[in-house]
């Protein structure tokens, strides 16, 4: 059987869809269903349903898929192994979110070096999960972090770090919102207090008003800033209340720019994934980085 075959069909099996597959692949559509098809003919059972949104592999292609995916992971991870010596000009490509990449994947990265010791070469790309996940799945990164776990096998994830999230405010506002009468009164306390976020809609303070008011925000945003970093700035200038990371907000809460408005029992997590596409961790320098971020979320944690 041609291993190019099976190649192709393990890609659009855990793809779920020739289009995404052929992407992945560098060929096209049509090459992808012509070889699809002769699989099928040579197998002499179908291997997926053609539905209106990608595929769905049959019984038959569940079971070959599960025999044959590990084994041509194995040999991709031969075929890489043989190139470590020219590992040095291999380059990985990070995307994530602008806040959590700048702050605390890249600082891991940038110091870990090849076994040669030439710096360790290193793109990155900034979105939202969505964005990040759809750029991994179409080959375009080979690391990806989100706050999403992909659903499907073309992508494979391992989770990273919880992250908590705090309702800070700069001592003023906590004064004019009264903190004591907060704990008495829940949400309703801050409801003339100007909130600061990345959007419109206000994730970040509807969760938390979610979680630990169980209620919704009153008031629209005052300041939209599609940044968190930004959101601080602003917050510590006065801008008015907003809900943050406590890794980023964290040298702020010591030093008194900003206090924590409130203290709940159990704080608002949100836990974020370190994505691959399947099979990728066997090339070394994806693998590299991969443990690099893994061993470091252990202090993050």
């Amino acid at each position: 059987m041609d291993l190019a075959l099976l190649r192709t069909f393990v890609a659009v099996h855990r793809a779920g869809s020739f289009t995404r597959a052929a992407s992945l692949l560098g060929l096209s559509q049509p090459a992808v269903t012509s070889q699809i098809r002769t699989l099928e003919r040579q197998l002499g059972r179908p291997l997926f349903l053609r539905q209106a949104r990608g595929v769905t592999p049959t019984t038959v292609g569940d079971e070959l898929a599960h025999k044959a995916a590990p084994h041509l992971d194995a040999l991709v991870e031969i075929a890489e192994a043989g190139l470590e010596n020219d590992s040095s000009s291999r380059t990985l490509h990070l995307a994530g979110p602008p806040e959590f990449t700048a702050e605390r994947a890249l600082p891991a990265l940038t110091g870990i070096t090849r076994e040669d010791g030439r710096p360790f070469a290193l793109r990155t790309s900034f979105g939202n999960a969505e964005q990040t996940l759809e750029g991994l799945a179409a080959g375009h990164h080979d690391l990806a972090i989100g706050t999403a776990r992909p659903r499907g096998s073309l992508l494979t994830s391992t989770p990273l770090c919880d992250e908590e999230h705090v309702l800070v405010a700069t001592p003023d506002w906590a004064k004019r919102a009264d903190v004591e009468k907060l704990r008495d009164t829940g949400a309703s306390a801050l409801e003339h207090v100007p909130v600061v976020e990345v959007h419109e809609s206000l994730p970040f303070v509807t969760r938390y008003w979610a979680s630990v008011f169980d209620a919704r925000p009153a008031a629209p945003a005052t300041v939209v800033a599609p940044d968190l970093r930004a959101v601080l700035a602003c917050t510590i200038a006065g801008a008015g209340l907003a809900v943050l990371p406590r890794y980023l907000c964290a040298e702020a809460l010591e030093r008194g720019a900003v206090v924590a408005l409130h203290d709940p029992a159990v704080p608002p997590l949100r836990t974020y994934f370190l994505v691959a596409r399947t099979g990728t961790l066997a090339m070394p320098h994806i693998a590299q980085a991969h443990e690099e971020l893994l061993r470091a979320a252990t202090a993050w944690n």
